[in-house]
């Protein structure tokens, strides 16, 4: 029997709580569901290292977990397990900027199977990704929060219960405005 999913959503809002940089909510269908942001809040002009999630519209692209520590998530969108070996290059000068890398790889990265948990369960977005721009921002995910909400490195936070429920309903044209 394959399980049905709920009716997909067209939108999604991010946006800062007026009295914190680093905290925020999301908004979704009447639903406010409370997030962690970059440690130097929202902002236009993102670039590597500072901090900012991005300020724009953003789409959904693929989900990635790991396949040893949380189950499969329920998505309409492509979905991978996480290996030891996967890595997210953020070195501006090499050609794989912004992109999925195999380590090791000499090149300046993020790795993608961490011991902290957050990177258990998480959702790849297009930001700057067409056209990608080197040192305009990489490896930012829509991930799990730490305990407190406290900042992220420019991505967006949720609880594990938020963040799968939030997966079940999205499509590859739900559109992801952060502001």
């Amino acid at each position: 029997m394959t399980r049905q999913l709920p009716v997909g959503i067209s939108k999604i809002a991010v946006r800062r709580l007026p009295n914190s940089r680093h905290q925020g909510v999301l908004h979704v269908e009447g639903r406010t569901i409370r997030v962690a942001l970059g440690r130097s809040g929202i902002y236009f002009d993102k670039r590597e290292g500072d901090g900012r999630t991005p300020a724009g519209v953003w789409h959904p692209l693929r989900v990635l977990y790991r396949a040893d520590r949380v189950v499969r998530p329920v998505t309409r969108l492509p979905v991978a397990s996480i290996r030891e070996t996967d890595g997210w290059c953020d070195d501006r000068s090499d050609r794989r900027y912004n992109r999925p890398v195999a380590l090791p790889v000499a090149a300046s990265h993020e790795r993608l199977w961490r011991d902290d948990r957050l990177y258990d369960l998480l959702l790849v977005i297009d930001h700057n990704t067409r056209p990608r721009v080197a040192g305009r921002g990489s490896a930012v995910f829509i991930h799990l929060a730490r305990p407190g909400y406290r900042p992220t490195e420019g991505c967006v936070a949720l609880k594990p219960a938020d963040l799968r429920r939030l997966l079940t309903r999205l499509h590859r044209h739900t559109r992801i405005i952060i502001s």
